[in-house]
């Protein structure tokens, strides 16, 4: 196999557009004859570049005007400690829908900073992975916010209905799906994502925060963590990630030029639907996520013996399939299919796993 095509959860693959128009601006960004990298954060030219980026996340998004669109650093592990220092009150409290480890972890660091309440609702139906999402609509009034994630990246698991919160206020960690598909943001009270995988490179995470949530921040949040901060100083109290932000202007640049959030929907539900497909019909490989649940990002499967599946992923690297590891917490092999991953990625994909099934 000539081609190579990178698997990887994340840091994930980036759109070959984006990163050949980055390789021919590298050191000469809009005829300055510098690199973006070396240009003030504060100059004409990036703060254009900022301004021009938050407008097309809003296109993207259809955001709403009472909507602030932010961007920090620390990835979304960041933000599991900003988000409670920023909205729980000082009596408050907040609810985590606990769906696998990503979920769980942000509750984790939450109960540093407040009172914590978790509830699962990662349940097994005939054997496999499914989420039984509860109806919060006349509770969760009670919270400051309720915590979920759409998307587990490890298990595969990914919920596609919105928590139905009435008048509390929702957050989301979206951080592998955001941008994947067109998503209602007015009924979330925030939304965040670390970039490394839809939005452009480690190093820099999006949030958007809903007007009323902003100027709650508890005496001990850090200044670059504060959203009222963030949005005074124009996501800019601190010198940002310069480079990865110019990136994320780029992808979001691409998003737009092909055909926005609906055509990424349906070109996802196609490259996954083609893989889910061939596992279903595999007498070799499997997946063991409920249809429903199945995530259009991270598709998870194996053969169910530990040596053949080391195998399968040590000869595809060797063709150019990177990255097929499964998460060391579950085993197994995953393909992450962000919006980046083209079908032809797919498709070779599928045709070596027909292959390997040959193999005795």
């Amino acid at each position: 196999m000539s081609k190579v095509f990178n698997f990887s959860a994340g840091p994930a693959m980036m759109p070959a557009e984006v990163l050949e128009k980055a390789q021919n601006e590298l050191r000469n960004w809009e005829e300055l004859q510098t690199s973006v990298m070396e240009v003030s954060h504060r100059g004409k030219n990036f703060m254009a570049l900022a301004k021009r980026s938050i407008e097309q996340v809003r296109e993207l998004l259809a955001i709403p005007d009472n909507y602030q669109v932010l961007f920090a650093q620390g990835g979304a592990r960041g933000q599991f400690a900003a988000i409670p220092m920023n909205l729980l009150t000082p009596k408050g409290k907040a609810l985590y829908l606990n769906s696998g480890y990503w979920s769980n972890a942000a509750a984790d660091e939450a109960k540093r900073y407040g009172t914590i309440e978790v509830q699962d609702i990662l349940v097994e139906k005939k054997g496999q992975s499914a989420v039984d999402l509860p109806d919060l609509s006349a509770v969760a009034s009670q919270y400051d916010y309720v915590h979920y994630c759409p998307n587990e990246t490890i298990s595969g698991v990914e919920i596609f209905d919105v928590p139905d919160v009435g008048d509390g206020v929702l957050v989301a960690d979206m951080s592998s799906t955001i941008l994947s598909r067109p998503i209602d943001v007015s009924r979330f009270g925030l939304i965040y994502a670390g970039a490394q995988k839809n939005v452009g490179p480690a190093g820099i995470t999006l949030i958007i925060v809903r007007d009323d949530l902003i100027g709650r921040a508890q005496p001990i949040t850090p200044s670059i963590w504060n959203y009222q901060v963030l949005r005074d100083s124009d996501s800019m109290f601190n010198t940002p990630p310069t480079f990865a932000w110019y990136l994320c202007s780029l992808v979001f640049e691409w998003l737009l030029q092909h055909g926005g959030l609906d055509a990424m929907a349906q070109r996802n539900q196609t490259k996954a639907q083609a893989l889910y497909n061939f596992i279903d019909q595999s007498a070799v490989f499997h997946n063991t996520v409920a249809r429903e649940n199945r995530s259009r990002m991270n598709v998870t499967f194996t053969t169910g013996d530990a040596e053949r599946d080391m195998q399968f992923v040590a000869q595809a690297t060797a063709a150019g399939l990177q990255a097929l590891k499964g998460h060391r917490i579950v085993g197994g092999m995953r393909a992450s299919i962000y919006n980046a991953m083209p079908l032809d990625g797919i498709n070779a994909l599928i045709d070596f796993m027909q292959a390997f099934e040959q193999q005795r």
